[in-house]
């Protein structure tokens, strides 16, 4: 986190939705978009929340992988204010690395949300605290004796699951900003940024008069022509 991000410009990052970012990715040359895939929210439901912050990363490993390091403290407890925490579990592990007093212990810190490449349970819980937690599904299954944290601060590589081979992987530096909603979760490389809410604005600009067109009736395909070139 070498450079200062104006206030300013993190405002408006965070007015634009996660489709919208990937849209301007795309045009920046990102072959994904920024996009997570099969990562939604899993609490609270039907809430529209949405998060734009920094990210504070944590790597979990099998609890048999004895050669995998160990933190001192439980990345909760060190995890900065104002910052959204990605967890990157093991692809095939069937547990959950997060519930209803990871979310407590993180609402507390004043942090913004948590993404998970991985399960989540305690969804009722998870309502009632309001936290926003992203997540690619639950379970029953707590933790231990399964899985634990290894690393915090470290890039992860988030890789697409089941067939989509043609998907690349998404790599989350530590300080990269990161957006979710209801449609999905983008990662913005950090000095990406600045590029990043120029493209946004101007497509955003562009939809706005196309949907103007198209809801006077005069055709998707005559808007798009006219807007889109």
């Amino acid at each position: 986190m070498s450079s200062t991000l104006s206030e300013s410009l993190i405002q408006q990052l965070s007015e634009f939705s996660a489709c919208e970012i990937s849209d301007a990715l795309i045009k920046l040359g990102s072959p994904n978009g920024g996009h997570i895939p099969d990562i939604h929210l899993a609490s609270p439901i039907g809430r529209g929340q949405m998060i734009c912050g920094p990210a504070y990363t944590v790597q979990m490993v099998f609890s048999s992988d004895i050669s995998a390091p160990k933190l001192s403290s439980h990345f909760i407890d060190t995890a900065p204010a104002g910052t959204v925490i990605v967890i990157n579990a093991p692809p095939t592990a069937k547990n959950a690395v997060w519930g209803g007093l990871m979310s407590a212990g993180a609402q507390a810190r004043k942090t913004l949300g948590v993404v998970i490449s991985g399960r989540c349970r305690d969804i009722q819980e998870l309502n009632s605290l309001g936290y926003p937690v992203f997540s690619r599904g639950h379970s029953t299954l707590g933790q231990s004796p399964f899985t634990r944290p290894s690393a915090v601060n470290v890039p992860l590589e988030i890789h697409p699951q089941g067939a989509e081979e043609s998907f690349s992987l998404v790599t989350v530096h530590p300080g990269d900003y990161v957006v979710a909603d209801v449609d999905g979760v983008v990662c913005v490389p950090r000095e990406d940024i600045q590029k990043v809410v120029e493209t946004a604005k101007k497509g955003k600009e562009i939809d706005e008069r196309c949907m103007k067109d198209i809801k006077a009736g005069k055709g998707v395909q005559a808007a798009f022509k006219t807007h889109r070139g």
